[in-house]
């Protein structure tokens, strides 16, 4: 998302200056007044005289954005619904799935979308538990990108590990998401 401003904002009986920040699942308000509420239970939202409105559990909200248009806007981008693990992967076409791939997150956004044929996939999908199952995705004949999943944290074969195997092999990491609350991607593009 990365939208941000500085607005003058009511909760409740407390009023003041604040940095607001709209995240994917969050919109923080940061200054005289702090707050997180996770889009999710913002309701009732609606622009009145050029003011963000919203209730979140039991407070009212008002953001003073300086303009009604600054309002619509960030009230469509917090509307916007998150978009779902599949479309975080891009996954338009089929994947070529290596490695144990057992988070159920990760299983249900490959649904339908699972290869056995390196000819027939976009694109490789390795949740990578050691370097076998990186070396495992870089022995797939093609140039297929290779979405690297791996435990969030630090962990015996992880992000620097898998970033360093990569790049040694030509190949450029160019996107990331969290799959689950336990797992992260990053996406690798082959040499050209």
């Amino acid at each position: 998302m990365g939208r941000e401003a500085i607005a003058y904002v009511e909760v409740g009986g407390e009023a003041g200056e604040v940095k607001v920040l709209l995240e994917a699942s969050d919109l923080i308000l940061r200054g005289a007044i702090r707050r997180r509420y996770a889009k999710t239970d913002i309701h009732d939202l609606r622009v009145v005289d050029g003011v963000l409105r919203f209730d979140s559990g039991a407070e009212a909200v008002a953001l003073h954005l300086g303009s009604a248009s600054a309002a619509v806007r960030w009230a469509e981008a917090i509307r916007k619904p998150l978009p779902t693990l599949r479309e975080k992967l891009d996954l338009k076409g089929n994947a070529l799935v290596l490695g144990a791939c057992d988070d159920p997150a990760l299983v249900s956004a490959l649904a339908d979308a699972r290869t056995d044929r390196s000819d027939a996939a976009s694109v490789i999908v390795v949740q990578v538990a050691g370097p076998g199952d990186l070396e495992a995705a870089l022995a797939v004949p093609g140039t297929l990108p290779i979405w690297a999943v791996y435990p969030k944290g630090t962990s015996a074969f992880g992000d620097a590990a898998i970033r360093t195997r990569l790049r040694a092999a030509g190949y450029r990491d160019t996107k990331s998401c969290a799959v689950s609350k336990n797992l992260t991607a990053t996406r690798y593009h082959p040499p050209r």
